[in-house]
């Protein structure tokens, strides 16, 4: 009996090739989340190439502020979503990856995309709202109608703030206790509009639970699965139980097959 050859040595797997798929995966199951960031990228690129003054009459002429609201308020809330004032890029990479592509895969894009989209309108209308309201009865400079305001922070507040429903029930309540202390301490202690702004995201956030409703399971409870809503249960609430275990043929008397039944299937149960 001739010897067996040993078998050929296995290929150990690339740690960095294993990384880049895992990476890859991820960006794939929230593309919203990162087309976003990459348009924020180039934008960015764009505002390092400008000088200061431009760059101000430029991001200005994009701003969600009073002015620009009364002129073409369709076009300035969409146009203000894709600049960044501060020129910092990179944040915006760590605070997407954490809280936006954890919604969007939660959610789904279009979900996720609502709340996003609502907490960044709703929100600037309201802050600019209440600094027309202050600049009319003479609290704030006129000037202020003018004022620069474009960013992501209002929509990421908002998604930060739906999330309290995705966090386990012992850890509930504290969650949002502090999302709620870290976006109103800056509003007590020095109130701007655009501090009144990141507080009403963060409400809006919260209010739109009946929007993620299909995304809970019926108990309140977070459904694990990300991205797909839970399957349709019984009307009693449980899943039917079959008589037979995985596998085992129901049993029956030689020669002869039990009447009225039809033939057993191991499986997921049809959905009623």
């Amino acid at each position: 009996m001739a010897p067996s050859s040993p078998a050929p040595p296995t290929r150990p797997r690339s740690t960095a090739g294993s990384w880049l798929r895992d990476v890859g995966s991820w960006i794939r199951s929230a593309p919203g989340t990162y087309v976003w960031l990459a348009a924020l990228f180039v934008t960015t690129v764009i505002i390092h190439q400008m000088s200061p003054a431009f760059e101000e009459e430029f991001l200005r002429q994009r701003s969600t502020n009073i002015h620009e609201l009364s002129q073409d308020p369709v076009r300035v809330l969409i146009a203000s979503a894709f600049w960044i004032d501060n020129g910092r890029w990179a944040p915006y990479v760590v605070l997407y990856t954490i809280f936006h592509a954890r919604a969007e895969r939660w959610l789904g894009t279009l979900r996720w995309l609502a709340v996003a989209a609502a907490a960044h309108v709703l929100a600037t209308l309201v802050s600019e709202g209440v600094l027309a309201w202050a600049i009319r009865h003479g609290h704030v400079a006129p000037a202020a109608a003018n004022t620069l305001d474009v960013g992501v922070s209002y929509a990421l507040a908002g998604v930060i703030a739906v999330l309290t429903y995705r966090v386990p029930a012992p850890w509930r309540p504290v969650y949002p206790f502090a999302v709620l202390v870290f976006y109103g301490i800056p509003l007590v202690t020095g109130p701007g509009f655009t501090d009144l702004g990141h507080f009403a995201a963060v409400l809006i956030g919260l209010a739109c639970r009946p929007l993620i409703r299909s995304r809970l399971h019926p108990g309140g409870r977070p459904d694990s699965r990300p991205g797909k809503a839970a399957r349709s249960r019984s009307r009693s609430g449980q899943r039917p139980r079959s008589r037979f275990r995985s596998g085992e043929a129901p049993r029956s008397r030689p020669g002869k097959t039990p009447r009225g039944r039809a033939p057993h299937r191991t499986g997921t149960p049809p959905a009623q």
